[in-house]
């Protein structure tokens, strides 16, 4: 037997009500008892619940219709024929925390999303027997016990297209940087997306450059890969994805950065960084800031990655980098928690790895007849105390192609940045590097290895032999030529400048701590007077013997005349 309640703006005559309840098709009227209720509200006509089922056939809903027809531009005949409008509802049992249970919504789906009639939203996570877990979007003040929600039939979505070049907006794709609004006829897009297939998918072969030279050189990355970076807290790991940001300048790549469960104060100042560089130019910002309900934190970086996969699928260049998913993951342990699913390893529910996994394969170089647009993605993992075999940082690493792990004992002895070049490894990224680099950076690896060796055997006596000595000396210069300051890029060639003169060991003159001034200072020299030297690097696929002797020749002219 069917529930029938039937709402009216005054009291209504028995043939009235039984005239209104043969006209529905969810309800035999003539075996159904009924309840009323009066609600000048609705200014005219009824609202009829029947079981799970709303027809909303008032006067107040016909006009808030009307306007938007109107504002559509629609014509007089399709306002005439504005129908009753029925939905498939759910009543509030219980809410706290940010999770919502209703009963009723027996057809609902998975991630559906779900508006209460007080306007805020929801998405459909647990479906259980006889109530539905919803995860709620916005204020939980104003959801209680009773409430209606109702069915959209379809995902949370979010908008997309240049029209966010330059903005910064929140998980739902609203402006939170005081710009005006987004037309009503932007595109929008749904935030949970198939990632590419294997046949939608090419191989990773062109270089993404970050700028700077221990990266681009020891751990390249590739446009469509899916590169790590790891280490403790306060170790430069957002100010590399910000210089790699900023490197993108002049070079057609679009970014988006999603700042997961952070300060807002820390976001609004690297959103100054980037302005103050130019990269809001090209740039999106998705701030799910601390004080965000896990809700929020949680969507934002498939919101994000919604974001950058249009514009891949147009063919561009998107580098997204997420920053970061450990919070993310403490997000979506809250999350499981509250709705009362069974915790597992650290209290993580059995699906952690998935929600990353479905995050991180969505990066991709699509096919030529794709577009051939490509998405490079930087997860960003938080670890504690060095420990790169715990829960969350495990899962990741054996998702991504690659990590660059920060060490703190090299961040706090001045190694800026503190790249770990033992524990760090691009998987794909050398197929993508260019051949000139490629060929330069060979044998550094090798050198740093040898140089770590040797300077923990030197502490333990000091009568070394000439070569031991020449090693020593050659391998902290290497390293003095891989540290860069923040928001201090180095092109390609310019990297292939100072990686040529630090392997042929011409900087052996130098004092070990003016070799980084010295270069800096000369790579500016080169960049402003001799941009001809950089074009013959970026055009040859090796350097040969005339052209680093051509190198060699510019820096001994360079020290002589700064002599």
């Amino acid at each position: 037997m069917a529930r029938i309640h039937l709402v009216s703006n005054e009291p209504l005559a028995e043939e009235k009500v039984k005239e209104i309840l043969a006209s529905t098709p969810l309800a035999d009227a003539g075996s159904e008892e009924a309840t009323f209720e009066v609600d000048p509200s609705i200014l005219g006509g009824y609202i009829l619940y029947v079981d799970n089922r709303r027809i909303d056939n008032s006067l107040r809903t016909k006009l808030v219709k009307v306007k938007t027809l109107l504002d559509q531009g629609a014509k007089a005949a399709d306002i005439a024929s504005v129908e009753p409008v029925i939905d498939e509802i759910g009543r509030v049992v219980r809410c706290s925390d940010g999770i919502v249970f209703c009963t009723g919504l027996e057809r609902v789906v998975s991630n559906e999303r779900l508006i209460f009639d007080n306007g805020e939203e929801g998405i459909a996570m647990n479906l259980a027997g006889t109530e539905v877990g919803i995860l709620l979007i916005g204020d939980e003040s104003k959801v209680r016990t009773g409430d209606i929600c109702r069915r959209t039939f379809h995902t949370i979505q979010v908008p997309a297209g240049d029209a966010l070049l330059g903005r910064v907006v929140d998980p739902l794709g609203h402006p939170i940087d005081g710009g005006k609004t987004f037309p009503k006829d932007i595109k929008t897009r749904p935030i949970e997306h198939p990632a590419p297939s294997v046949i939608d998918r090419q191989a990773v072969k062109e270089p993404i450059y970050t700028g700077l030279t221990v990266v681009d050189a020891l751990i390249p990355i590739g446009k469509g890969q899916r590169e790590l970076i790891i280490g403790d807290r306060q170790t430069g790991k957002t100010t590399i994805v910000s210089d790699m940001i900023l490197n993108q300048k002049g070079k057609n790549v679009l970014c988006v950065y999603v700042a997961i469960g952070q300060k807002m104060s820390t976001i609004t100042e690297l959103v100054k960084e980037f302005q103050l560089g130019g990269a809001m130019d090209y740039t999106t910002v998705v701030a799910a800031s601390a004080s965000e309900s896990v809700g929020e934190i949680y969507m934002a970086p498939y919101a994000a990655c919604a974001i950058a996969e249009e514009w891949m699928e147009n063919g561009r260049d998107v580098l997204i980098v997420y920053d970061d998913l450990s919070k993310h993951a403490q997000a979506y342990r809250a999350l499981s928690l509250l709705l009362r699913r069974p915790p597992g390893r650290e209290a993580y529910p059995g699906d952690v790895f998935y929600i990353h996994s479905r995050l991180l394969e969505r990066a991709a170089k699509l096919s030529d007849e794709r577009g051939g647009g490509s998405m490079t993605a930087i997860p960003v993992i938080e670890t504690q105390g060095g420990d790169i075999s715990a829960y969350i940082p495990t899962n990741v690493i054996s998702i991504t192609d690659g990590q660059i792990y920060l060490e703190t004992d090299l961040f706090f002895a001045g190694q800026r940045p503190a790249v770990n070049v033992g524990l760090s490894v691009s998987r794909v990224g050398g197929d993508a590097q260019a051949s000139v680099m490629r060929k330069t950076a060979g044998p550094l690896r090798v050198n740093l290895a040898q140089y770590r060796e040797l300077e923990a055997f030197s502490q333990f006596g000091s009568d070394l032999d000439p070569a031991t000595r020449e090693s020593l000396e050659l391998g902290s210069r290497l390293n003095e030529v891989l540290k860069q300051g923040k928001s201090e890029p180095r092109q390609m060639a310019e990297s292939v400048i100072a990686l040529q003169l630090a392997v042929h060991n011409d900087l052996k003159n130098l004092p070990v701590a003016d070799v980084g001034e010295k270069i800096d200072l000369y790579l500016e020299e080169v960049r402003t007077n001799e941009p001809e030297l950089l074009a013959d690097i970026e055009a040859v696929d090796k350097v040969s013997d005339e052209l680093y002797a051509k190198i060699l020749a510019s820096w001994q002219s360079w020290s002589r005349a700064l002599a």
